[in-house]
C-alpha cells in the first residue's frame, strides 16, 4: 500500500512540475503556409497540424494552406496530409516579438501499389467460352463497305427525303426522257401514208363538187 501512494505522489509531483514548466515557457503565435516541397508555388491546403507536445492541440490549414495558432516555445509541432511525408517542426526559444512564422515544405510521398488483377470469370473455361462467343466490333473498312453496299443505299434512297439539289436533278432527267419519247410524224411512214389519204380523199371531194 506505501507502494502505490509513494507512486501516485511521484506521478502527482512531476505532473504538476511540467505543468508549471509548461505554463512558464513563453506562449508563441505560430504562423505560416505549407507548400509543396517539389514545387514552391504549389500550396498544399487542408492539412492537419497536431502540437504533440500539447496532445489536446490539433488544428487544420485553410484552403489555401494558411495556419495561425498559439504555441509555446520549444513545442513540437506535426504536419501530416495525405500523400505527403509527415513533418515535424520545433519552435525554437527566445522567439522575438512572440511571433513565429515558418514556410513548411512538404514532401510529396508515392506509394507503389502491388498489382491487382480482376478476373470476371471463376474458371478459365467460361472464360474461354465467353471468348469464342463474343461479337467484335465492326472496324472502319467494315462499315464503310457496308454503307457502300447496294442494298443499303436503295433502302436509304426510298427512306430519306430528296434534297433541292436531287429534286431537280430528277425533274431534268424526267424531262429529257420524255421529250426523247416524242417521235417526229416526218420519221413515221404511217404518218405519211395517213397524209396522202388525206390528201387524195380531198381532191376527190373536190371533182364531186365540180
Amino acid at each position: 500500500m506505501k507502494h502505490i501512494i509513494g507512486i501516485l505522489l511521484t506521478v502527482f509531483t512531476l505532473g504538476a512540475f511540467a505543468q508549471k514548466q509548461k505554463q512558464e515557457t513563453p506562449v508563441v503565435q505560430f504562423t505560416g503556409i505549407v507548400h509543396n516541397a517539389d514545387s514552391a508555388k504549389i500550396i498544399v491546403p487542408y492539412v492537419s497540424i497536431a502540437n504533440v507536445s500539447s496532445h489536446k492541440q490539433v488544428s487544420p490549414t485553410n484552403y489555401k494552406g494558411y495556419f495561425s495558432f498559439v504555441a509555446h516555445e520549444r513545442d513540437t509541432i506535426k504536419f501530416t496530409c495525405v500523400g505527403y511525408s509527415p513533418e515535424i517542426v520545433v519552435i525554437p526559444a527566445n522567439v522575438t516579438s512572440k511571433s513565429y512564422t515558418l514556410q513548411v515544405m512538404l514532401k510529396p510521398r508515392i506509394i507503389n501499389l502491388p498489382m491487382f488483377r480482376v478476373f470476371p470469370w471463376a474458371t478459365t473455361e467460361e472464360f474461354t467460352k465467353d471468348f469464342l462467343s463474343m461479337k467484335i466490333a465492326d472496324d472502319e473498312l467494315e462499315i464503310a463497305r457496308k454503307n457502300l453496299n447496294l442494298s443499303s443505299i436503295l433502302s436509304l434512297e426510298r427512306t430519306l427525303p430528296r434534297d433541292g439539289t436531287e429534286s431537280n436533278a430528277q425533274d431534268m432527267t424526267n424531262s429529257i426522257i420524255n421529250s426523247h419519247s416524242i417521235t417526229n410524224p416526218l420519221l413515221n411512214p404511217f404518218a405519211w401514208g395517213a397524209l396522202i389519204r388525206q390528201i387524195s380523199d380531198g381532191d376527190k371531194s373536190r371533182a364531186n363538187d365540180n
